[in-house]
């Protein structure tokens, strides 16, 4: 039975590492041994030099096609590791911002109406 962390043959495997920017996106492609961790694969793509700024300790998670991992988990042949950025707001926090934003837009267009009705009243 071959092992799940090669491509069946026991020799070498590729593995692709991306990351994005708003403004610049890469992916590059490297061939290695099999039991290559998702760190390993980052740190030998040279991903580093161009983004030296990327923190594989901290701020920066990775993930295999959209899901996260742990810096040593092992990959498999084909496998693309995802160095994500780190988030800039909390999305839940964003949503109730917004929410509440919307309500008191509401309630202050409910406000203007009660307003303008009670002048007509008086015409």
């Amino acid at each position: 039975m071959a092992d799940d962390s090669t491509n069946g043959e026991g020799g070498p495997m590729k593995v692709e590492v991306a990351h994005a920017r708003p403004e610049h996106q890469v992916l590059l492609s490297l061939e290695a041994e099999a039991g290559i961790t998702a760190r390993q694969a980052v740190e030998r793509s040279g991903l580093l030099d161009q983004f030296p700024d990327i923190d594989l300790t901290g701020e920066n998670k990775l993930g295999v096609f959209g899901k996260l991992v742990k810096p040593d988990q092992p990959l498999r042949d084909g496998d693309r590791v995802e160095v994500y950025r780190p988030l800039i707001a909390d999305p839940k926090e964003v949503r109730r911002q917004r929410a509440k934003e919307k309500k008191d837009k509401q309630q202050t267009g409910e406000q203007a109406e009660s307003a303008g009705e009670g002048g007509d009243e008086e015409a």
